[in-house]
């Protein structure tokens, strides 16, 4: 199916005036971030829908019938049954650590094919990162313990499959989503629900009938009438399923003072000599609550956290923009940038690189630099991932890309990973760049503005 029309109308209204005018350069566009939502990283998910996007970008016949119906010009949409982008990629590979003003994309192409895809890229770029930054702050508060997400119910719609995916990428260890198992390959998790246990006349039956029949993979919910009661009714079976040679997983705890609560099941579980068995919390959790229950000593060993992960909360959404930055007319590079009474939506011109400062593995600082800059001792973070439309990188696995975002978190100083009160992250703009900076900010004020 076409993803072609998955686009704002502007950009197909732009496309048809640049192709009347004849007016179609060479254009580079950076995807960036001007600010991020909560902490100081970002963790860069979603670029594997975008170039799945580009792969296969084309008009359909239905599309063009749509089109036509929307009053676009015929000798246009001739042109468009041809349209394929036939630009250049450079990106930070998923799972990078990136931080505001810096390109994590850069498009360069015809105008009208580097316009076109701006929809697609941020509406993915923007959603995914969002959430595997949001997911990478929640294992980081839980310190170590596994974090299962359960967002499925409440995620965005069709969206949940790039949330789960996401949150693998920001660092959980399972989900509670079937298909995103069975699609992406994430290990999948999950317990039992109150209707379980209040559809039988007493809880151990409900405790019972599941043992039976999930007697390797059972996990206990056991706050539907008292927690503590429960408790020990999954004693009772975590027993009896020791006596045929099988074990209690866990058991789950989804409301109440989930710090004392866990403590005082802990030691319920310890005295029968259930030491082995897991003691899971959920409900309503994210990275504060989650950071304050383990000061509190919780004796929880895994958090299950679905809405305020799949939806980014408090964050809607990631303000991540593409704008333009250079055009080539008559074979000269000519910067452009936009400028604006509001400092922070004031953008970088020209063909730019970002480049990281790595000592003893840690992360010390980033350089935005022009293109044809090189700065010694530091690693380039764009790499080309496609040429003249075709996609030159290989494509990493879920579990590559997921890897490559533990390391680079691991590397960040944890300064940085700070949930409140983090210090910005350095950046720098190499000499060049600012200079250039200077000059078109002085073109602007002379050609436009005066």
């Amino acid at each position: 199916m076409s993803e072609a029309l998955r686009t704002d109308l502007y950009q197909l209204t732009m496309m048809q005036a640049y192709w009347k005018s004849g007016h179609d350069p060479e254009a580079t566009f950076d995807y960036f971030v001007r600010k991020i939502p909560s902490g100081s990283y970002l963790v860069t998910a979603g670029l594997s829908y975008v170039l799945d996007y580009i792969e296969n970008l084309r008009f359909e016949d239905d599309d063009i019938e749509y089109l036509r119906t929307q009053g676009f010009d015929a000798e246009f949409l001739k042109h468009l049954r041809n349209f394929r982008f036939t630009g250049d990629i450079l990106a930070m590979p998923e799972g990078s650590i990136a931080f505001p003003l810096e390109p994590i994309i850069r498009v360069t192409a015809p105008i009208m094919e580097a316009q076109l895809i701006e929809t697609f890229l941020l509406n993915k770029m923007n959603f995914s990162t969002l959430i595997a930054t949001k997911a990478s702050r929640v294992v980081y508060a839980a310190r170590g313990r596994s974090i299962a997400e359960f967002g499925l119910r409440r995620a965005q719609g069709d969206g949940h499959l790039e949330a789960t995916r996401a949150t693998y990428i920001g660092g959980c260890a399972s989900t509670s989503n079937v298909l995103a198992g069975k699609k992406l390959g994430i290990p999948v998790s999950g317990t039992m629900a109150h209707s379980f246990v209040t559809s039988f006349d007493h809880e151990i039956e409900s405790y019972r009938a599941y043992a039976e029949a999930f007697p390797k993979k059972c996990f206990l919910l056991i706050d539907t009438y008292n927690s503590i009661e429960g408790a020990k009714k999954a004693v009772i079976v975590g027993k009896e399923l020791e006596k045929r040679g099988e074990k209690l997983m866990g058991v789950r705890l989804d409301s109440g003072d989930l710090a004392e609560l866990s403590k005082h099941v802990r030691r319920i579980l310890d005295d029968a000599g259930l030491g082995y068995v897991k003691i899971v919390a959920s409900g309503d959790l994210n990275e504060w609550k989650i950071d304050e229950l383990v000061n509190k000593g919780a004796r929880i060993d895994l958090f299950g956290v679905g809405t305020e992960l799949v939806t980014g909360r408090p964050t809607p959404a990631l303000d991540g923009i593409y704008k333009l930055s250079d055009v080539v007319q008559h074979s000269r590079h000519m910067p452009k940038m936009k400028l604006s009474d509001d400092t922070i939506k004031a953008t970088l011109p020209g063909k730019k690189r970002v480049w990281r400062i790595v000592e003893k593995g840690k992360f010390i600082k980033d350089v935005i630099s022009l293109d044809e800059e090189h700065i010694y001792d530091a690693l380039p973070l764009l790499e080309k991932i496609v040429e003249k439309g075709k996609v030159i990188c290989n494509m990493p696995s879920l579990e590559e890309i997921r890897n490559n975002a533990g390391k680079n978190l691991s590397n960040l100083p944890d300064i940085y990973k700070k949930l409140d009160g983090a210090p910005v992250y350095p950046v720098e703009f190499s000499r060049e760049l600012v200079e250039l900076r200077e000059r078109i900010i002085e073109k602007i004020r002379m050609e436009e503005l005066s």
